[in-house]
């Protein structure tokens, strides 16, 4: 009798994080109407000034085009405003600095300039994901400013980069999104990404009441604070009256505010680890799809009333009913942050430490760029600009752990260069030039989803405009250059700061406890204020997920720069869990006006281990709170 002998299978080996980092990709549909405006952005605008023998000029708006369509991002049109124009504005003052600045200073303090911008605009760029844009256009089109040769005075390069931004952002207004022409009016459309994300809320409610009582519950709970964070920033971009100007903003805005204590009630029942019945989350998926529609709610299935926090979904399911017949505008439980706040944030642990790496890596860059330039090893090389134009976008954190970002960097870049040498050998000039500048365009927003991606379209379509400005093939240069960048970047990013590193983290850290204690003790001292408990759940929740996005990169960088984040996923996890019970506390105060004694036994223990973890991230004590 003979034994099978079975080859036993490789047991394959996890990857590094910043190489997994490296290797993955977003998924999702393609953005069909950002490629529509990216394809009608730049070719057309480089095709006009060539047309109009102003052909520097349009190149300089198709590169405000180009960075504009990066930040085309999903979202409501409204966003868009924010999210596209503040960095535009950015990119123009940029321009005009370093037009002057390439003009009037020598070598030397130049470099000083640029250092000293990239220290500033770094420290702001800690402030949020706009600020952020905005330092990053603001440093790189210094750098371009300061090192291309444009014809013309100075002051013609600022308004034809604000025409090349200004015109992808006219296309993100008025352009409908497709099937969107469908409902009762003809402008309907302006709300579509309002309305979808309002409609995404009703869906993350549903899906949580789905997942009660499973191990899938905290990972919908995280979704539904996705959800509502998107909503909340589709529905308070910037406007030109105080409150909503139409009846069917002031639906969104209602529709919204309903959505809170269903959220409410959801993450409560979710807390109680008990599995619902199936036709539980069946009213707020109705909820969705009318908000989809624009219809009325319509008949919604009621859920038992057997505990307070069913009660509570009953009693939220009746109030957005009604929400959702009268269409009142409500307040979208926000709190502004103060210039105060923003300065102090950008000064902060975390402010400094981006400001201090950007203002490093983007002089050093500069520095390196300025003796290549000037060297006799080197020639009369006209794009030094490229080198700490480079450096900006390898420094931001917010791409990405930096050797994922400089792995995908140096890739892009040399298969974007050589890519773009075998179409320049091919194409007529300059009308096969600009209709290459028109496909890169449509391509950014499919190529967005990876940074390798990203910049292999981006190499393109630069290299294409500088040669339609004229100059020659610049294909290897622009593959050197990106490659002493990317070690220009990895060495700063690795030197020893002062102060204590993971500043970004223990910052995002320090606000989610600040906020988690804040709610905490407004429901612990059972006030009837639910807009502002509202408020600060949102704050506690919000704050949250970007501290978790901001651990989740830390930790995914090479284990010299990971080990300063050690320990901050778990205190995290902590003030999570803390958040979660005292929604559910404030849930169950609302329906009996007490306490159980497993939500006061389970609030003291998380306090307890919070206080027990508090010590690796440096978070401050909190004062005494009620024990309720």
């Amino acid at each position: 009798m003979f034994r099978t002998l079975r080859r036993a299978r490789p047991v394959a080996l996890p990857l590094p994080p910043w190489l997994a980092h490296a290797l993955s990709a977003q998924r999702g549909p393609v953005p069909w109407s950002a490629v529509v405006r990216g394809a009608l952005a730049g070719g057309p605008l480089l095709l006009v000034a060539i047309l109009a023998d102003r052909a520097p000029l349009g190149v300089v708006a198709a590169i405000a085009a180009m960075l504009a369509g990066i930040n085309d991002r999903p979202g409501s049109r409204r966003t868009s405003v924010r999210r596209i124009g503040v960095p535009a504005l950015a990119g123009a003052v940029g321009l005009l600095v370093g037009t002057y600045s390439g003009d009037h200073l020598d070598a030397v303090p130049l470099t000083l300039v640029l250092t000293g911008l990239g220290l500033v605009a770094g420290g702001f760029s800690a402030v949020g994901t706009v600020a952020s844009g905005a330092g990053t256009q603001l440093l790189v089109t210094t750098a371009v400013g300061a090192g291309m040769p444009l014809p013309g005075p100075a002051w013609q390069s600022a308004p034809a980069f604000l025409a090349g931004a200004g015109w992808l952002l006219v296309l993100r207004l008025a352009l409908p999104t497709p099937g969107s022409l469908g409902g009762d009016s003809r402008l309907a459309f302006r709300l579509d990404g309002e309305r979808a994300a309002v409609a995404a809320v009703y869906d993350a409610v549903a899906a949580l009441l789905d997942a009660a009582g499973t191990e899938h519950a905290v990972a919908r709970r995280a979704a539904l604070t996705a959800a509502l964070d998107q909503a909340q920033d589709a529905l308070t971009g910037p406007r030109l009256r105080r409150h909503a100007s139409s009846a069917d903003e002031r639906r969104l805005h209602a529709q919204y505010a309903a959505a809170l204590p269903l959220g409410e009630a959801a993450t409560a029942l979710a807390w109680a680890e008990r599995s619902l019945p199936p036709r539980t989350g069946e009213g707020p998926r109705r909820l969705a799809a009318a908000v989809r529609g624009n219809t009325p709610a319509g008949p919604l299935p009621a859920p038992s009333r057997t505990e307070p926090a069913l009660r509570a979904l009953d009693d939220a399911l009746l109030h957005a009913a009604e929400a959702f017949d009268r269409g009142r505008g409500c307040d979208l439980h926000t709190r502004r942050r103060s210039a105060v706040s923003l300065l102090r944030t950008a000064l902060g642990a975390g402010g400094r430490e981006y400001g201090l790496r950007a203002g490093l890596c983007f002089g050093a860059s500069a520095a390196v760029a300025q003796a290549l330039h000037h060297g006799p090893w080197h020639g009369a090389h006209q794009h030094w600009y490229w080198l700490p134009a480079t450096a900006v976008f390898l420094v931001k954190p917010d791409l990405g752990p930096l050797a994922s970002r400089v792995l995908c960097r140096a890739a892009g870049t040399v298969l974007g260069a050589l890519l773009f040498a075998g179409l320049a050998a091919v194409l007529p000039r300059p009308e096969g030039l600009v209709a290459l500048v028109a496909v890169c365009g449509a391509l950014i927003p499919v190529a967005a989803r990876h940074f390798a991606a990203q910049t292999t379209v981006v190499t393109v379509l630069v290299l294409a405009l500088i040669m339609v400005a004229g100059e020659p093939q610049a294909s290897v240069n622009r593959i050197g250059e990106t490659l002493l960048a990317c070690a220009i970047v990895l060495v700063v990013g690795h030197l020893p700061m002062p102060g204590q590193r993971g500043g970004g983290v223990r910052t995002r850290i320090e606000a989610a406890d600040a906020a988690a204690h804040a709610y905490l003790a407004h429901v612990l001292s059972e006030s009837g204020d639910r807009g502002t408990r509202w408020t600060l759940r949102r704050e506690a929740y919000r704050t949250l997920a970007e501290a978790r996005t901001a651990i989740a990169l830390a930790a995914a960088e090479l284990p010299a720069l990971a080990r300063h984040s050690e320990g901050a996923d778990e205190v995290a996890a902590v003030l999570e869990r803390l958040v979660d019970t005292t929604t559910a506390c404030a849930v169950h105060l609302d329906d009996t006006g007490r306490l159980t004694p497993r939500h006061t036994a389970r609030l003291a223990e998380l306090r307890s281990e919070l206080a027990a973890r508090r010590g690796p991230v440096a978070l401050r004590e909190p004062a005494p709170r009620p024990a309720g």
